[in-house]
């Protein structure tokens, strides 16, 4: 079972309309990935322009992580907006 930094995060687009859901080992990195992404219809956070990051968990276990990224793809809107809500009450955008 792999050990490290395991990150599950929700980004948006600007206008805060679309939500992504997804896992990295490397969140500031992903991010710019996204960033540079954006417009590009080949990804869904490409062309939606899902690069403002809003919520985050860290796992220090994969397997727990992947686990969790479904769990949250699983939910809907309205629990995933009372997640965002809970751990960033003004939707503000984290990390440049």
């Amino acid at each position: 079972m792999l050990q490290g930094n395991y990150f599950v995060y929700i980004t948006t687009n600007p206008g805060k309309t679309v939500l992504y859901t997804g896992i990295t080992n490397d969140l500031e990195t992903r991010l710019q990935q996204h960033f540079a992404n954006r417009g590009k219809k080949e990804s869904f956070a490409g062309r939606y322009y899902c690069y403002k990051l809003l919520y985050y968990e860290r796992f220090s276990n994969v397997q727990q992580a992947i686990e969790r990224e479904k769990e949250i793809k699983d939910l809907s809107r309205e629990k995933k907006e009372a997640l965002i809500k809970a751990f960033n009450p003004q939707w503000k955008f984290l990390l440049p």
